[in-house]
């Protein structure tokens, strides 16, 4: 039975724990902060390929984490499925929709385009609800005998230490841990507001014009920004009045969204996920970069990690 170090506690770290203890191992978590803290406790969590690359090896792991959210639902792990409207043109991917399951996926019909939009998908997505099911992996995580340790990693020479094998998921993080230069902040504010009576859709075909509805069980997401290489963490009021501006020109409702938070977090965006060995600490494997895909693609990242670490 091997023993595994993951340094990170947010989606990435906490599904790559599992999977690794499925697949035999002892799996310990080492995090500077809960997984309640994390960047993915504050997103939308809807299953769509966004600023995630290279496209192909995105699509992957995004099938597999797709079938992996189909079992996760039958258990009722607060892991649904939902219907969302998808823009895009010419030179948008949309190869990952030849990962979905026949019937999963359409185009939208002229009456079901929000104004502005001239095509879009209609597909059938799982939708994660972070502040139930983020509880619900760590517990399944300690459960089958994982322990987390909250601490705080200074160097990669540091976590090269912890163990034998070493995971490191620590997203954004990693950048000064790495000396990463090809992995930038992606400042994204979103709006929680109380439960819309409008389809869940999303716009992102214009380049810092991100606009998205996600609905919830008990209330909808509206998003949002996405302003690359931006450190600010500070909520700012020109921007929720720019996303509320951009969801009432789409004409979807006439009534003002009852905001009750606003949140804003920082995606971990580079220029294709890290996903290898380091080559000078040969016992850390780097998985992090996942852009504003963290939930897509998560599932499929632990089950090839898992399959790779095996052979070592």
């Amino acid at each position: 039975m091997k023993s595994v170090t993951v340094v990170g506690s947010g989606i990435v770290g906490l599904t790559s724990a599992i999977v690794l203890q499925e697949n035999g191992s002892t799996v310990t978590i080492v995090a500077k902060e809960h997984y309640s803290k994390t960047l993915s406790s504050k997103v939308g969590a809807i299953w769509f390929p966004f600023e995630i690359e290279p496209a192909k090896k995105a699509n992957k792991w995004a099938a597999l984490s797709y079938q992996r959210y189909q079992e996760e639902a039958k258990n009722g792990n607060d892991v649904s499925f939902i219907p969302f409207l998808t823009a895009y043109t010419s030179e948008s991917n949309t190869k990952w929709t030849e990962q979905l399951p026949a019937g999963a996926v359409r185009n939208a019909t002229p009456e079901e385009l929000p104004k502005g939009i001239e095509k879009a998908f209609v597909s059938n997505v799982p939708l994660m609800e972070p502040l139930k099911y983020l509880p619900f992996l760590f517990n399944r995580f300690i459960e089958n005998g994982g322990h987390f340790e909250k601490s705080g990693i200074a160097s990669l020479k540091e976590m090269s230490s912890l163990n034998s094998l070493v995971v490191n998921c620590t997203g954004l993080g990693a950048k000064e841990l790495c000396n990463d230069n090809e992995l930038i902040p992606m400042r994204g504010q979103i709006l929680r507001c109380a439960k819309l009576n409008t389809p869940s859709f999303a716009e992102p075909t214009k380049k810092g014009a991100l606009t998205y509805v996600i609905n919830r069980s008990g209330d909808s997401i509206i998003g949002g920004t996405d302003y690359e290489n931006n450190w600010n963490v500070n909520i700012e009021k020109s921007d929720t009045d720019l996303i509320l501006s951009r969801f009432e020109s789409l004409g979807l409702d006439n009534k003002t969204p009852q905001i009750l938070e606003e949140m804003v977090g920082l995606r971990p965006k580079r220029k294709s996920v890290r996903f290898e060995f380091d080559q000078s600490f040969n016992n850390i494997f780097h998985n992090y970069g996942h852009g504003g895909a963290g939930f897509t693609v998560a599932w499929g990242c632990a089950i090839e990690l898992s399959e790779i670490l095996s052979k070592t």
